[in-house]
């Protein structure tokens, strides 16, 4: 589930970042995202490079070369594992290019430091069905910022609605 609410949140974010004919290339040891399905969130699957390898030291490195290009608008790496110096690699690589890098924690064995610059925490919630609509609803995600560099923690609600995020207020009771 988590994994499934993070990879469409993901696509929102990409949605934005890919708006002006961007390119993102995402890794993966075996491809879990239905490339059609991207265009729900506004992204032509023939914009994404799909890089699939098996070993995880070998999507790293592709990761990292990825992020040293500055002529694509993001990388998404799919790793299970994270240690300082990996990060720090990707971080570095990054600052010099100024591509936007993500990477998706796959059942991680422990949530070691990191020199990432923020962790997020991406859970599904349950859709509002409207009155003229039949189905489940919108996709709707919790987003915790789990840590942030010189920032402060939070969690907020989002909603996927005609092709932009939407905050959902949170209720408070009196």
């Amino acid at each position: 589930e988590e994994s499934a609410a993070s990879t469409g949140f993901l696509s929102g974010i990409l949605s934005s970042l890919m708006h002006k004919g961007g390119i993102t290339v995402w890794i993966s040891q075996q491809r879990k995202i239905f490339p059609p399905a991207l265009k729900n969130f506004g992204i032509d699957p023939a914009s994404v490079i799909f890089i699939d390898l098996q070993k995880e030291q070998d999507r790293m490195w592709a990761m990292e070369e990825a992020l040293k290009t500055d002529c694509i608008a993001a990388v998404v790496g799919e790793l299970q594992e994270l240690n300082f110096t990996a990060s720090r690699r990707f971080q570095l690589a990054v600052e010099k290019s100024d591509v936007t890098g993500f990477i998706l924690r796959l059942n991680p064995r422990n949530n070691n430091s990191n020199a990432c610059l923020a962790r997020w925490k991406i859970t599904p919630i349950s859709g509002e069905q409207y009155d003229d609509m039949p189905g489940v609803g919108f996709p709707r995600w919790n987003v915790g910022l789990i840590k942030i560099r010189n920032g402060n923690p939070g969690s907020w609600q989002f909603e996927w609605i005609a092709g932009r995020f939407h905050y959902i207020p949170a209720i408070t009771e009196e």
